[in-house]
């Protein structure tokens, strides 16, 4: 079998030595600062102009922060479709099995969109339900990042979510699209929004309908994916009580041919016609291709690349892989989670896994699996969870963080 070597390309690179202390940066991966500490003014958020387009006007003024500060959860929260398919349902419209299903991927059933729902509706619910969790209300929020690749307007989600919430203070609202690794990069995000903005409650969204992009007759990716939305609210706090421990993140673009839905021109004829006097104008209205992935090869690279990313994480973090309370792994493939379980010797009862419910959920199945483990009594506050996100782009990286 064909080694995937372009996907390993960034190893070394990745792993790779240098002296950053000049710079002030930790061996945490995070941004040091000296003992006798300057404070420094910041805004906490880009606060409402009078005349803009709501005409509100700013209600509070800047905030002076002091650079250096740590991040903590506080919140969670998740939801997911009614519909739900199982996979005897999928063995009536594509040769394919119950059991061929779930010994090759470990999921037996997936939520799908349905009727009026909407991926909107579902970050709104995954949010309202983390702030209530860490007793936020809408109106505290400086930022809010809606990591999707599916979002319901081509533009972004994230400033409709901040809408629905009913935030007056007008914060950031914006998208992340990086798929299945898309929670992973919010989390880090907030961090340094926190910790070099003065930002003091960031909420992080995870949600991704990727059954508008499946082939329903392609059993070999209809099988795989459902539609949900997590979340998490991420809190200033101070640096003794930091709580993302160590971060480490990558991507490596040739491996894109292994997983992607590229753009494409429909068929139909130009509104205006093709003979106006320029070749190729107007171009065709374009839409993205249903997903294309090669198993085999994204298979290596997650067991190759996601066990690395850890370890990376666990030495910023001056940790072993004996701390590790929870393994919470992008839930894609159970052979995937066993794989890296087994290589950083994690026994299976500490590995948190629920695609056998959902599938794969890509930018929401991390903090859908951390909501239900933490309302289900499994993950408690000061659990140590090594979390990892890995898939389209090719994107991953991994981070350290103690709950609560």
């Amino acid at each position: 079998m064909a080694n995937a070597t372009g996907l390993i390309s960034s190893y070394a690179t990745c792993t790779g030595r240098r002296n950053l202390s000049s710079y002030g940066i930790s061996r945490s991966g995070f941004l040091s600062v000296e003992r006798n500490m300057k404070r420094v003014f910041l805004c906490s958020a880009v606060e409402g102009v009078e005349g803009h387009a709501s005409g509100a006007p700013s209600s509070k003024p800047p905030a002076s922060r002091l650079l250096g500060k740590g991040c903590k959860l506080v919140g969670c929260g998740s939801a997911v479709p009614e519909l739900m398919i199982s996979n005897d349902d999928l063995a009536k419209i594509v040769d394919t099995s119950d059991e061929w299903i779930s010994v090759r991927t470990g999921i037996r059933n997936r939520r799908i969109l349905s009727g009026n729902e909407t991926l909107t509706g579902l970050a709104l619910e995954a949010s309202r339900k983390a702030l209530h969790m860490a007793q936020v209300e809408p109106d505290e929020l400086d930022l809010i990042l809606m990591c999707t690749s599916t979002p319901d307007d081509l533009f972004g989600s994230g400033p409709q979510i901040q809408k629905e919430l009913g935030c007056k203070r007008n914060p950031l609202a914006f998208d992340i699209r990086a798929a299945c690794s898309g929670f992973l990069l919010g989390l880090t995000t907030a961090d340094s929004f926190i910790r070099a903005g003065g930002f003091e409650n960031v909420l992080v969204i995870g949600a991704d309908a990727l059954s508008r992009y499946v082939d329903w007759t392609d059993r070999g990716t209809c099988i795989l994916f459902g539609d949900a939305a997590g979340a998490v609210v991420v809190q200033a706090c101070n640096d003794d009580e930091n709580a993302l421990l160590g971060f480490d993140v990558h991507s490596d673009g040739d491996g894109q041919k292994y997983l992607n839905a590229t753009i494409k021109d429909k068929e139909a004829e130009h509104v205006l016609g093709l003979n106006n006097g320029a070749a190729g104008f107007p171009p065709r209205l374009s839409s993205y291709s249903c997903i294309q992935m090669n198993g085999q090869e994204v298979f290596r690279f997650a067991v190759r690349c996601v066990p690395q990313s850890i370890e990376a994480s666990l030495e910023k973090a001056s940790l072993t892989s004996s701390s590790i309370d929870w393994l919470l792994l992008h839930q894609a493939n159970q052979r995937i989670l066993d794989a890296v379980a087994t290589r950083l010797r994690i026994p299976s009862d500490h590995v948190i896994s629920n695609l056998a419910n959902y599938g794969n959920t890509s930018a929401a199945s991390i903090p859908l699996a951390l909501d239900e483990a933490v309302r289900g009594g499994k993950v408690q506050a000061g659990n140590i969870v090594a979390t990892a996100g890995f898939g389209a782009g090719l994107t991953w990286g991994s981070a350290i963080m103690r709950w609560g």
